[in-house]
């Protein structure tokens, strides 16, 4: 896209103080659509809490935040997500007393489609589900009840339900957390189809393979603030970034499968 186009995502001296603790210190931040963008850091860095901030889950102390120009502060979640911002979690939330059919069903039902401008019918809602299910592999358990189906499938399912509406905008929130290594080259594949897809992601990842491997763009966070902004292949040759993860000559997890 062009330079001079509008940032599909927005942030200005984005803050957010507990007491005396800032969690997230004066971040900017663009995201320009069609990027992938993977966040790293320590634990405590401020990554989650940032994302809460975008994603309307918790009030900026101060800073601004935008999508597609129009500003965010003081709008529910919920809302957000109609708008085109649609965001996973570290744990694997689903409902786990319905199947996973049904919980892309209550996708299409309650998200971005719910706000008025796209009208389905049931059968047209099937259908939408149904495509979902084929595109993550899960058709051959669509009808199993979410709290009997693998980690593997359940962090696939949050991700079908987040696309489901077709959001300008996903947040991926440790899409790879607790997985094994052949799991996580399975999810690779699957986020490198979706890049090539065109679909914005950002991601927060502790698995350097996983960031390295999928993200265009790399971002690290420390205590609260972005201390790196750069390509993944560039990461190993900071030194700021070397010295917080503990001073090592080599980013954990970069030469390790998993």
């Amino acid at each position: 896209m062009s330079p001079h186009e509008q940032p599909l995502l927005s942030c200005r001296g984005v803050t957010r103080r507990f007491g005396a603790l800032v969690a997230v210190d004066g971040v900017d931040f663009d995201v320009r659509r069609g990027e992938t963008v993977g966040i790293g850091g320590p634990n405590g860095a401020g990554k989650t809490t940032f994302f809460d901030l975008i994603s309307g889950l918790n009030t900026m102390s101060a800073g601004s935040v935008a999508l597609r120009g129009r500003p965010l502060a003081g709008t529910p979640p919920h809302r957000i997500c109609q708008m085109g911002m649609a965001r996973t979690f570290q744990l694997n939330s689903g409902f786990d007393g319905l199947s996973v059919m049904d919980n892309v069903l209550a996708a299409v039902a309650f998200g971005r489609r719910s706000a008025g401008g796209w009208l389905l019918t049931a059968r047209d809602d099937r259908a939408k589900a149904r495509a979902m299910l084929e595109k993550f592999g899960l058709t051959d358990i669509a009808d199993d009840l979410v709290e009997n189906v693998p980690v593997l499938a359940r962090k696939k399912l949050m991700v079908a339900t987040a696309l489901v509406n077709e959001p300008d905008l996903l947040l991926l929130d440790e899409p790879v957390g607790g997985l094994t290594p052949p799991e996580i080259d399975d999810f690779i594949a699957l986020m490198l189809g979706l890049k090539a897809e065109g679909v914005t992601l950002v991601f927060i990842e502790h698995v350097m393979r996983f960031l390295t491997s999928v993200a265009d763009r790399a971002l690290i966070m420390h205590q609260g603030r972005i201390i790196y902004d750069g390509t993944p292949n560039g990461l190993s040759a900071d030194q700021t970034v070397r010295e917080v993860y503990l001073g090592t000559t080599e980013l954990p997890g970069m030469a390790e499968t998993a």
